[in-house]
């Protein structure tokens, strides 16, 4: 189930006035504009805010029909104040804690790691922030990303690339933070948004944006509601989470037991793999004692396949190419020839070292990736399931970026199964993780 998609339908149904019923004892929203209309007038008048010209009538979105008692209106008309942040640096200490567009994440601050600063005690008063305050991101990656402040235990102030709504009391905070998160708001958003490299949106499109307005008694059913229906998803999210790890930890128990030799039984009438090392060297000589399955036998991938270093992607890559150019990624070009033959396993030699590919045509591998191809007397896809089961973060020894050699992924100790138990073993690993994955994939459905 596509849970992101059920928070966007019970969105757009509470901003549509479809998520609970209307109450018609409920004092309207026009009554709401009209006490915040005397309350500007008022403070206006006492100095005590800037006096604005409220838009009287905002261009509604007419594919909506907002329910009786409800009003179009803008984010100018509700706020009491639209404000950017400071320009100040951040600091391990200072009077005030420093809130930037970085330190939040997922609706969420990790406060314990928002930098302080220092700035003028009176200046400082007007960008205090209070609970319920709502932080707009106004440029950048996340531009229209918004965060409702709660749970404030320190004085805090908030950089130059937010703007601070704060809204009069007849509003609840909470259901503006929820449009703020619909379609709709998005869509405004979008079409507000200037600029290519770093898009933005100034303090007077953000004042310009409209909200479909609920009497504040259904703002508050309202959220309730929304809060009620977004737990039960959580709970939903969750649970799907907690399947999707068992189901990662059952394919790596599926093949630490497959390469132990405990996925399926021996069978005595199978070559052992001691002929089949034989065959590629008459003087085999086991590498290690540790005991392992009948007809099994110990060696390393140095013996039994050969690693390819990656080259050059210019030296190849055409718009054109025959053959596909692999990093430990996956495919980033085309290229005019071939270095790796069809079924080999790329493992990364930089960087992501721990994503084992098998590419089943011929193909090009770059410098930041070895190609291994075994030889016949391995199975290639229980090879690859062989370095699907191996860390090989363990043979990282860079403090930077890891790293692998081709002499420490030739040094890998190899269990060597007979030849048909290699194919019966690849075999029944594919049948599981078929299995697993389209559990998996009706997960995401």
């Amino acid at each position: 189930m596509d849970t992101q998609a059920l928070r966007q339908r019970i969105l757009s149904l509470a901003i549509r006035g479809q998520l609970v019923p209307q109450n018609p004892n409920d004092e309207p929203a026009t009554a709401l504009l009209a006490r915040i209309k005397a309350e500007k007038a008022r403070l206006a008048k006492g100095g005590k805010a800037k006096s604005s010209k409220p838009n009287e009538s905002p261009a509604p979105d007419y594919s909506i029909e907002l329910p009786k008692g409800w009003v179009w209106t803008t984010v100018d008309n509700i706020a009491e104040t639209i404000l950017y942040g400071v320009s100040e640096s951040a600091k391990t200490k200072g009077k005030y804690r420093l809130l930037r567009i970085t330190d939040i994440q997922d609706n969420k601050v990790l406060w314990g790691s928002v930098p302080f600063t220092d700035y003028d005690e009176i200046k400082a008063q007007q960008y205090l922030l209070c609970n319920d305050d709502i932080l707009f991101a106004r440029t950048g990656a996340t531009v229209g990303k918004s965060y409702i402040v709660a749970s404030l235990t320190e004085n805090t102030i908030y950089a130059s690339y937010l703007i601070r709504v704060r809204f009069h009391s007849p509003i609840a905070p909470q259901y503006i933070k929820h449009y703020f998160e619909s379609d709709l708001y998005w869509q405004q958003i979008k079409s507000q948004s200037v600029g290519i490299g770093q898009p933005n949106v100034n303090g007077t499109s953000l004042g310009r944006l409209i909200v479909p307005l609920p009497p504040l008694a259904e703002q508050q059913r309202i959220v309730a509601e929304i809060e009620r229906w977004f737990a039960v998803i959580e709970k939903m999210e969750q649970a799907k989470a907690d399947l999707q790890t068992t189901i990662r930890k059952t394919k790596a128990k599926i093949l630490d037991l497959a390469i132990r030799g405990q996925l399926l039984p021996q069978e005595p009438n199978d070559e052992p793999a001691t002929a089949l090392l034989n065959s590629v060297n008459p003087k085999y000589q086991p590498c290690n004692n540790a005991p392992l399955p009948q007809g099994w036998a110990w060696t390393t991938i140095g013996e039994i396949a050969v690693v390819v270093n990656g080259k050059s992607q210019k030296e190849v890559e055409t718009s054109d190419g025959a053959y596909p150019i692999y990093g430990s990624g996956g495919i980033i070009g085309r290229a005019s020839q071939y270095l790796c033959e069809a079924f080999s396993t790329i493992i990364g030699r930089k960087g992501t070292i721990n994503n084992p590919l098998l590419i089943k045509e011929r193909f090009w591998n770059v410098d930041t990736a070895f190609g291994i191809k075994s030889f016949d007397i391995v199975d290639d896809l229980f090879f690859y399931y062989f370095c699907c089961s191996f860390d090989f973060n363990t043979l990282n020894q860079s403090t930077a970026v890891p790293s692998l050699t081709k002499k420490n992924i030739n040094a890998i100790l190899f269990p060597l199964p007979p030849l048909a138990e290699q194919k019966r073993i690849a075999s029944k690993i594919n049948d599981l993780f078929a299995r697993l994955d389209s559990i998996a994939a009706q997960l995401q459905a």
